[in-house]
């Protein structure tokens, strides 16, 4: 039976597929575009070339999600590899140069001589729109995030007492800066007036909010040069704010209703430090299926917080963090540690052992996360929730 390995270098709108076989001869090399009849085309060929073709892959989604999606729906297995792993393996290839063509054979041999590899499934749907959903409030966040922090360089421009004085991720402040941003205008409203203005727009605690823009008002009384304009965009970026807060509120809804229908959504949200949004996010960067990983280290180094050892010579026992790993993984499981420090008290106890034995806070909270993983990945395994006191030690 004749194996053949196919490698495929993925774009936005072409890709380049190489096939060897054991000896890694190349039996194909072909440019493909990335449309349905080609690629249909380009997997009749291949498959013509042997009795049985293993794929490998540069990218996960995106733009290689259809050519995937016809892999995984003709039961064809196919492995992803990073594109960081294709540029470090080319270097012991031959040739200096970077073609798509290498690199597609490079795909193609790396998915003939490793055993290490992610394998792709057909995703759960569930699973998948959670990416769609969390991907699309990560870029709202930011987008928060980056109008929040250019609206606080331009209040500081003209009124930097009221800019230290108010937080302008809440409603409230932003509703004042939507109708008043000089400190001359504020003072001519008065505090009572400010007050009333803001309860019509249903702001709470609008009465302690109006006192603290007129005092911020009352200790300056200088009209600095771009005041009006610079007025204008504090009101528009303000408005920009809170409609990002309105679309992020609506995503998280969405979020949560998606995420109920999963069959986790219990065990996941029982851990403690694991709320909607972060778990529907682990949900997206794992896919859901503990199986994949086979153990909970794997999980952990692909999540980014296991060390990984660094000896050399006479040299042992050095470990360092780990440089190839999930960013949006570690991010979840290090902010679900840092809110289970305040909400378990286990967790509170092993964080301050971690202190005691010297660690920072980073690595203890690092630490604390990679115990969590086990934990989780109990639970998932077993199909139960988290309880303070496991099973197995109630019965003994």
């Amino acid at each position: 039976m004749a194996a053949i390995w196919a490698g495929i270098d993925a774009g936005k709108t072409h890709h380049h597929c190489v096939a060897i076989d054991e000896s890694g001869r190349r039996l194909l090399s072909r440019r493909v575009a990335n449309d349905e009849p080609e690629l249909l085309e380009l997997l009749t060929d291949v498959l013509a070339l042997g009795d049985e073709v293993t794929w490998g892959i540069d990218l996960a989604d995106g733009g290689a999600a259809l050519a995937i999606g016809i892999l995984l729906n003709h039961d064809q297995p196919v492995h992803y590899i990073s594109g960081r792993a294709i540029h470090r393996a080319s270097e012991s290839y031959r040739g200096e140069g970077k073609t798509d063509a290498k690199d597609a054979a490079v795909i193609a041999d790396q998915v003939r001589i490793r055993r290490d590899l992610h394998p792709l499934r057909t995703g759960d749907e569930t699973v998948t729109d959670l990416k769609i959903l969390t991907g699309r409030r990560m870029d709202l966040v930011a987008d928060r995030t980056r109008t929040v922090n250019r609206l606080r360089a331009q209040l500081t421009g003209i009124f930097p007492g009221l800019e230290r004085a108010l937080d302008l991720t809440n409603k409230g402040p932003l509703t004042l800066l939507t109708g008043y941003q000089a400190p001359a205008a504020i003072r001519r409203l008065g505090a009572k007036r400010l007050e009333i203005w803001m309860r019509n727009r249903k702001i709470l605690r609008a009465d302690q909010l109006a006192e603290t823009a007129v005092e911020a008002a009352e200790r300056q009384h200088t009209s600095l040069p771009g005041e009006k304009l610079t007025a204008q965009m504090v009101h528009t970026l303000a408005k920009e704010v809170l409609a990002l807060n309105e679309q992020v509120a609506e995503l998280d809804k969405l979020i949560e209703a998606r995420f109920r229908d999963h069959q986790h959504f219990e065990v996941i949200t029982s851990m403690p430090g694991l709320g909607i949004i972060l778990g529907a996010e682990f949900l997206a960067a794992t896919g859901g299926d503990m199986t994949i990983f086979g153990t909970p280290d794997r999980l952990a180094g692909f999540g980014g917080v296991a060390p990984v050892p660094r000896d050399s010579g006479k040299i042992s026992g050095n470990i360092r963090r780990p440089q190839r790993y999930n960013r949006r993984l570690q991010r979840v499981l290090y902010t679900s540690a840092l809110f289970s420090i305040r909400r378990s008290e286990e967790s509170r106890r092993f964080y301050d052992r971690k202190r005691a034995e010297g660690k920072r806070h980073t690595q203890a909270v690092l630490a604390l996360a990679r115990r969590r993983v086990n934990v989780l990945w109990a639970l998932l395994r077993d199909g139960r929730c988290y309880e303070l006191t496991p099973p197995t030690a109630l019965a003994a």
